[in-house]
């Protein structure tokens, strides 16, 4: 019977003497162990029990020679054996004794728990993996940044904490599909854990977010040193499915301190110096700051106030004229928002736009814009047309089309008056909902105008696949094209000729100056658009040059530009206690255009050093991303820029047409 059930491998038999050598053991644990019976017999028993795991931590050995030499019985006992192969065992035992009492040695029964102990071990190991990459998990994440910051408090150092966002994945996954978006998370886990290295234990918290706990690095030199080379590792270009893909990271890093926070604390802080790398243009890293805090307070602050705004009618639409070039009749209006704080007065659309489309309220805020632009179209002449631009998020949405549609019944207008505007952005997912949303939009019978044309993307392909009536010059295109040096001419006379050729208008954007107005005429644009012909305007302004049909000739309203220099120059920006390298573009004595690889608000007190004479301080007024015009608090010398010993050709002084008289000025 017992060899019956010893050949059944449901368990096995064991017996010592007094001295806690083996006197039997069955075959079958002779086999695992690789010896044969016989040689086991006058071994003892703790030679065959391994005295640590595969993972270093301590076994039951001790208490198993514990309860050979104190006589007292045992039960379940979990050991593993000393085997090159992992095997686990479960042991029970008795003392043996004779009618007198005396201890003659054990005798026991064992179980092989080998399966049950690997499965134990691999749904642990599942509860703190992640599924797709294999990195460590949310949980697991979560216990190392515990024990991280219980031997920083120790051992009296700082631990730090990195979050991650990959930048443009989401464009993958739509363009790509999914196991594309799998594939490409993979490959990203193993070059972020090959950077980390040894550092620290590297996860993923779910989507395109990963974290590091660096249990102890905190120089911040070492910290920017590593977070620059994993934004680097990770933008550089994958392959996937014989498809080359480009990403980014943008990075958030907190240190801890000596004082209570705890893991909560140091990820929420994390997180907001995630979003300022990612406010900051992405990829980037930012080190966390406590002014964060109250910059985030002010975000939810707007974000209460907004919703407030759109319920209390504090929200307002302006509009702006677009004239024809050639006859400068006025064609249309462009609708823009505007929000009026009751505390804190106008708040840049820069500003609020972002975060209603985050917080969802950017199709209600849509709409809105919508219907009162098309409400006071419907008042003015029926040749003056009115344009809105539209949210990507606002093109998502399915109900677009039925919502025109709905709103130009309820303003009586009609439907090629309609101009809606959108951005690059929109068209990259290029998927169906794209083309039928597009298509479902003409139906109707608006019109459609690229915006921003010439920046972000800029592929011609979107010319071809999308029947626009009408393509938007960049005003940084127009900015500065008037002059010689420049090749701003020569690539707006591209598009101009690129768009005639598909049937399209043309509208140049930011014209200031009679000198830019004549250039884009001569280029063939066929509408204009900037301050030149009129800042946007309330809404009776706008009604009574509707109803004028042009605009006033701008030279009686418009101070001349002061002369500039075309100068490409670098520099240092001072602003908030920072240091920022800049680049001058052009410069006058009464102000100049930056540019910053940060963006920086509009109305920032700033100082400039470009090596002539000093901090210049300026205000900022005006932006667009990372360029900027600045104006100069005091009227800045432009001598000093001329070299010590002058070269023979000195930089080209640009004076407007209309400032000059007779032959010289062209008249």
């Amino acid at each position: 019977m017992i060899r019956e059930f010893e050949n059944s491998e449901k368990g096995w038999f064991w017996e010592t003497g007094r001295d806690g050598t083996l006197a039997y053991i069955s075959d079958s644990v002779a086999r695992a162990v690789g010896r044969d019976a016989a040689d086991l017999i006058d071994r003892p028993f703790t030679d065959l029990i391994s005295t640590e795991t595969a993972d270093g931590s301590a076994t039951s050995e001790r208490t198993l020679g514990f309860y050979l030499s104190s006589h007292v019985a045992f039960q379940d006992l979990i050991v593993r054996a000393k085997t090159k192969n992992e095997i686990w065992w479960s042991i029970s035992g008795r003392p043996v004794h004779d009618e007198v009492g005396r201890f003659f040695g054990y005798r026991g029964f064992a179980s092989d728990l080998t399966k049950v102990r690997q499965s134990e071990v691999e749904l642990d190991r599942l509860a703190r993996q992640d599924s797709l990459t294999g990195l460590a998990n949310r949980e697991a994440l979560r216990r190392a940044l515990d024990d991280a910051l219980l031997g920083a408090a120790r051992r009296k150092h700082l631990c730090s904490v990195f979050l991650l966002d990959l930048d443009r994945f989401k464009a993958v996954n739509d363009t790509l599909g999914h196991p594309a978006g799998d594939t490409l998370l993979r490959l990203v886990s193993l070059r972020l854990r090959d950077e980390v290295g040894k550092m620290g234990r590297v996860g993923r918290l779910g989507g395109d977010e990963f974290q590091v706990v660096l249990p102890s690095t905190s120089s911040k030199e070492d910290l920017a040193k590593l977070a620059q080379g994993i934004i680097d590792n990770l933008s550089r270009p994958y392959t996937i499915n014989g498809t080359a893909v480009s990403i980014g990271a943008s990075v958030g890093i907190v240190t801890s301190d000596y004082d209570d926070r705890t893991s909560d604390d140091l990820m929420r802080d994390a997180d907001l110096a995630l979003y300022a790398a990612k406010a900051a243009g992405k990829g980037c890293f930012r080190f966390f700051a406590p002014e964060m805090h109250e910059a985030a307070r002010e975000r939810q602050r707007m974000e209460s106030d907004l919703r407030v705004a759109l319920e209390k009618g504090q929200l307002r639409v302006v509009f702006q004229p677009c004239v024809d070039a050639s006859t400068e009749a006025v064609t249309g209006f462009e609708a823009l928002i505007r929000w009026d704080h009751p505390e804190h007065g106008p708040v840049s659309p820069a500003q609020f736009i972002p975060l209603a489309e985050e917080i969802g309220l950017i199709n209600e805020i849509g709409e809105w814009v919508l219907r009162t632009a098309c409400v006071e179209a419907a008042k003015w002449p029926h040749n003056i047309s009115v344009a809105v631009n539209l949210s990507p998020v606002q093109f998502k949405s399915h109900a677009l089309p039925s919502t025109v549609r709905a709103i130009l019944a309820e303003a009586d207008l009609d439907a090629t008056r309609l101009e809606l505007e959108i951005t690059e952005g929109v068209l990259l997912n290029n998927d169906q909902h794209v083309h039928d949303m597009i298509h479902a939009l003409k139906a109707i019978g608006v019109k459609l105008a690229l915006d921003d044309f010439g920046t972000g993307y800029s592929s011609l392909s979107y010319l071809l696949r999308v029947p626009f009536d009408k393509i938007k010059i960049d005003q940084s295109f127009v900015r500065g094209a008037s002059d010689p040096a420049s090749r701003n001419a020569v690539l707006i006379r591209a598009m101009v000729g690129l768009a005639s050729d598909l049937k399209m208008q043309t509208t140049a954007e930011g014209v200031e100056t009679q000198e830019e107005l004549m250039l884009v005429r001569s280029l063939g644009c066929s509408l204009v658009q900037g301050y030149f012909f009129g800042k946007p305007m309330p809404v009776e302004e706008a009604r009574e040059l509707a109803a004028k049909g042009a605009v006033e000739r701008p030279e009686a309203q418009y101070a001349a530009r002061e002369p500039r220099i075309r100068i490409i120059r670098a520099a240092l920006l001072h602003h908030k206690g920072q240091v920022k390298g800049a680049r001058l573009r052009n410069i006058s004595s009464g102000g100049a255009l930056v540019e910053c690889r940060e963006e920086v608000e509009v109305g920032a007190d700033i100082q400039l050093d470009f090596a002539a004479g000093g901090l210049i301080p300026a205000i900022v007024r005006w932006a667009k991303g990372t360029q900027f015009g600045v104006q100069f608090k005091d009227k800045f010398d432009l001598k000093l820029l001329q070299p010590a010993n002058p070269a023979p050709k000195q930089s080209k002084v640009v004076t407007p047409n209309y400032l000059m008289s007779g032959e010289a000025g062209g008249k």
